[in-house]
């Protein structure tokens, strides 16, 4: 049986949409980096900050909401506070009630990421919480952020 393939870092250009992030003091642990819960605190904060911003989503009285149904993160090298980072995001799947966020992590000024992450929403009604069709405004913002065939 084969060695699985060692995970490789991903390119800014791989990403459609950047958010920066001011790391916290806080934010760092004991070892001197940014502690690895951390890093799904800023994927969280990054898909939630360009849903906002496209109209896709009102977190406070809109009829959908997206559960998180999966995550991981791969972690390549360290980032430690004051850096400054830029969140790079994209869509890696788009279903009926689903969405796959792909995400990566680039200290400022480097072209290779620091770490890369994913987690699945499936959108649900407010009220029953159960599956619903993403709302049209909410697709319109997933498909401009969909990886292309050729890119994958």
């Amino acid at each position: 049986m084969s060695k699985p393939k060692k995970p490789t870092p991903d390119a800014r250009s791989q990403y459609k949409f950047f958010s920066e992030v001011q790391t916290r003091w806080e934010d760092n642990d004991i070892y001197g980096h940014i502690n690895n819960a951390v890093y799904y605190s800023y994927f969280d904060s990054a898909v939630n900050a360009y849903l906002i911003a496209n109209d896709a989503l009102n977190i406070h009285e809109g009829d959908e909401i997206g559960l998180v149904v999966e995550s991981g993160c791969q972690y390549f090298s360290e980032i430690a506070y004051p850096q400054k980072i830029d969140i790079g995001l994209r869509v890696g799947h788009l279903g009926n009630s689903s969405v796959r966020y792909e995400l990566a992590l680039f200290a400022q000024g480097v072209e290779t990421a620091a770490a890369q992450g994913f987690f699945t929403h499936v959108y649900v009604d407010r009220a029953t919480r159960r599956p619903q069709t993403l709302s049209l405004n909410l697709r319109n913002a997933l498909e401009a952020l969909l990886l292309e065939v050729a890119d994958s």
